[in-house]
């Protein structure tokens, strides 16, 4: 067994590796943000982009986000890689984070919603959500619609939304949106990321309706891979078990191909409302496909934001 380990393992890695962006594509000129990029898949995403284009480092803990800016800044020669403070618990600081970004650039073409919490014990953000839910979707979701305006206004440009594999296990619990009734952490999580898949999929039915298809204007989500990452960190079962079965799991570098290829392929130019996962289309959910649910999640969220988006 261990000799049939040792042949086997670079196969095993490989597999595990799953697809990678073989896109060259450049973004002179072009600006990106991605949220969350001070760690894991996002700083990694980050990596790639930077050398490409101009990349904004969107990040709560501002020290650490301009710590991974100088170390990509250093190592890809790109000094148009800025750290910029954004908490996606608190709608002050999305509306803050907005307003100071439009006011100093000019143009946004690629929008990655890639921050995330994960398995976190309950609790709820500055405004009272569900702290998985308030970040990973409803953090997002006004961050797209306060942006919108300048990616639309530098079409063609795309929207990246990072959901999972866990989808599959999230239902939208409309009785019971913030867990108050009852939480689950892990179910929690697969509620978020499903409501990604269904904001996704809304907001590129309204796009599409509103914008010429040669616009090239898109929304797409994707699932990463399992990824060792520290986005467990709130499981000590699972922290455990990821650094246990790490060989098995993908690297931050290997789960960030699937966020770059949605960023850049050519070939997505006016493929919109999509699921991806290892660069090719996955399998969504029946409940991740259902237009009423992804309408009603849509005016639930407008209306505990405060917002009007038609």
């Amino acid at each position: 067994v261990p000799v049939f380990l040792f042949v086997a393992a670079p196969y095993i890695r490989r597999y595990v590796a799953g697809g990678r962006c073989k896109s060259t594509a450049r973004l002179e000129g072009k600006v990106v943000i991605i949220t969350g990029a001070n760690t894991g898949i996002g700083k990694e995403t980050a990596r790639d982009l930077a050398r490409r284009g101009k990349v904004i480092i969107a990040c709560r803990d501002t020290a650490k986000a301009e710590a991974a800016a100088s170390e990509i800044r250093a190592e890809t020669g790109n000094q148009e890689v800025i750290a910029k403070k954004l908490d996606l618990a608190d709608t002050k600081s999305i509306r803050e984070f907005a307003e100071r970004f439009l006011a100093e650039e000019k143009e946004l073409h690629i929008l990655i919603n890639n921050a995330g919490v994960m398995l976190c014990p309950y609790s709820k953000t500055a405004d009272g959500f569900e702290m998985q839910l308030g970040v990973n979707h409803l953090g997002h979701f006004l961050l797209t619609f306060l942006l919108l305006e300048r990616l639309k206004q530098c079409a063609p440009a795309r929207i990246v939304n990072v959901s999972s594999l866990a989808h599959h296990g999230g239902r939208i619990r409309f009785h019971d949106l913030h867990g108050e009734k009852s939480y689950n952490r892990g179910l929690a999580y697969c509620h978020s990321k499903l409501a990604n898949v269904l904001f996704t999929r809304e907001l590129a039915r309204r796009l599409q309706g509103k914008f010429q298809r040669q616009e090239g204007f898109t929304a797409n989500a994707l699932h990463p891979g399992s990824v060792y990452s520290d986005l467990v960190r709130h499981s000590f079962v699972m922290t455990w078990l990821w650094k246990i079965f790490s060989f098995f799991l993908k690297t931050p570098c290997e789960g960030a191909q699937t966020s770059i290829y949605c960023a850049v392929a050519e070939e997505l130019e006016s493929v919109t409302g999509q699921y991806f996962s290892d660069c090719q289309p996955a399998y969504v959910s029946p409940r991740g496909r259902d237009d009423e649910t992804a309408k009603k999640l849509w005016s639930v969220s407008c209306e505990l934001l405060g917002i009007q988006w038609d």
